[in-house]
């Protein structure tokens, strides 16, 4: 990387007509992809990208440019070009730099370095050949291997130096299955801030077999019943709800500009006082996990909502001085072509006491939802449209016929507040976030809980 460079010159060029601060983020990631649909390998790419992007934060305002050219010549005149664009303000510029050494260090057994592209291909067959040959209705089998490492060197005007290396992997299968006309999808993703030793966990054929499983569970299912009912999210189903219906509300950026139904609500009762909510970026092996965000604060975790009142929000360096705010760590960028902004990591609903096994049989009919989807959440209000990937009817306490084609309708305060049993329990899910057109790896988390009652769309 880049850290014997002159960085005091190149701060102080950035910052010579104003600005608060000057922050550099230099990365070097390489990446391999391989995905392989029915039974052929389409896709194997390997790549390198390696740049450099200066930041200038002026009052609430910033000037951003990123570069290939990692010269030191190059840097100071991409510093002096950004910093035409600086209007107001003076700024010290540290004369060195103090590293700082990261609260969490995760060990990779299983590096994807020390590992043959012929053996990692093999993976992906051996997931392949076990989707096919479980069932004679498998019509289609789609299976991808990603890795990415990314090394990062991250400086600023105030002295501040950091590195971090991040080793991503993902591997996901996707099954479709066809009777009678009728065609599903199953789906299921696995991965991490993780080496190969995930396969130690689970094998590539139980990913392929999972995504199986539901596919052909959802032929076999009935059509859903609308109306309003209770509902039980099963902890394995993920934290998408959490994700989406509140996370995004609580980032700072959004909650302080006016689109956040949490904005201006610190202190205040947000939810039943069996929920809280944290981020919490420290986790081992999570993939929204890191030692430093991309602004260089250290990884942290940070209590959201604590057993029902609003405690904090996620912040970066912009927000966390625009609202007076402590700084959560949660600067966060997809490559050093963006600038950061505030986002979350690995978000979840704390576990309660309740027996999940409880739960069910204390709810005499509604939903089960065992794995959800994809859906939309308008962050301004809260309302919410929910895919259910996986879902049953509870008839009499048990967790009865399998349904398909359900949605879940509600408002994400409204539904905080009504949850009456949270389960001792705990599922992760994996994603990518998307927002302000970039996307970065985040987990997402909950126990099992019960809505009393929730709008689901279905068949009525």
């Amino acid at each position: 990387m880049v850290q014997s460079y002159d960085w005091p010159a190149i701060f102080k060029r950035a910052l010579s007509r104003g600005g608060w601060l000057a922050e550099v983020f230099c990365e070097d990631s390489r990446t391999l992809s391989l995905q392989m649909e029915d039974g052929r390998l389409e896709k194997s790419v390997a790549g390198r990208d390696a740049g450099l992007g200066l930041r200038i934060l002026f009052g609430e305002r910033t000037a951003y440019g990123y570069t290939n050219d990692l010269s030191q010549a190059n840097v100071l005149e991409l510093a002096g070009e950004l910093s035409r664009l600086v209007e107001g303000g003076r700024s010290e510029v540290s004369p060195g730099l103090d590293w700082a050494e990261p609260r969490e260090r995760f060990a990779i057994s299983r590096p994807v370095e020390g590992t043959e592209l012929k053996a990692k291909a093999a993976l992906v067959e051996r997931a392949s050949q076990a989707a096919w040959a479980h069932d004679k209705r498998v019509r289609q089998v789609k299976i991808v291997y990603g890795e990415r490492s990314q090394e990062v060197f991250i400086a600023n005007s105030l002295g501040l130096a950091v590195q971090d290396r991040r080793p991503y992997l993902v591997f996901m299968a996707q099954v479709v299955a066809a009777e009678d006309q009728v065609i599903q999808t199953g789906y299921h993703p696995v991965g991490g801030l993780v080496g190969l030793e995930i396969f130690d966990e689970q094998a590539p054929e139980e990913v392929a077999l999972e995504a199986a499983r539901q596919a052909l569970l959802m032929l076999e299912a009935r059509p859903a019943p609308g109306g309003r009912m209770p509902v039980v999210l099963a902890g394995r189903a993920g934290g998408t709800m959490i994700h989406e219906a509140v996370g995004h509300g609580l980032e700072a950026d959004l909650a302080l500009e006016g689109l956040s139904v949490y904005g201006d609500k610190l202190g205040q009762e947000v939810a039943s006082p069996l929920v809280t909510v944290l981020d919490d970026a420290t986790l081992l092996s999570r993939r929204g996990s890191y030692g430093f965000d991309d602004e260089g604060s250290p990884a942290q975790r940070t209590v959201l909502i604590d057993k029902g009142r609003l405690s904090a929000y996620l912040t970066d360096r912009l927000y966390a001085r625009k609202g007076g705010l402590p700084l959560s760590g949660n600067g966060r960028r997809e490559s050093y072509r963006h600038r950061p902004i505030t986002r979350m990591s690995n978000t979840l609903i704390a576990p309660g006491q309740s027996d999940p096994e409880e739960i069910v049989r204390a709810t005499d009919k509604g939903l089960f939802v065992a794995k959800m989807g994809g859906g939309q959440v308008n962050t301004a209000n809260g309302d919410f449209v929910f895919e259910v990937s996986e879902g049953y009817l509870i008839d009499g306490g048990r967790v009865g016929q399998p349904v398909r084609g359900a949605t879940l309708v509600g408002n994400g305060p409204e539904v905080l507040r009504s949850i009456d049993l949270v389960g001792s329990d705990l599922g992760f899910g994996i994603g990518t976030c998307g927002k302000e057109g970039q996307g970065v790896p985040v987990a997402d988390a909950q126990p099992t809980l019960r809505i009393p009652e929730l709008l689901v769309g279905g068949a009525v």
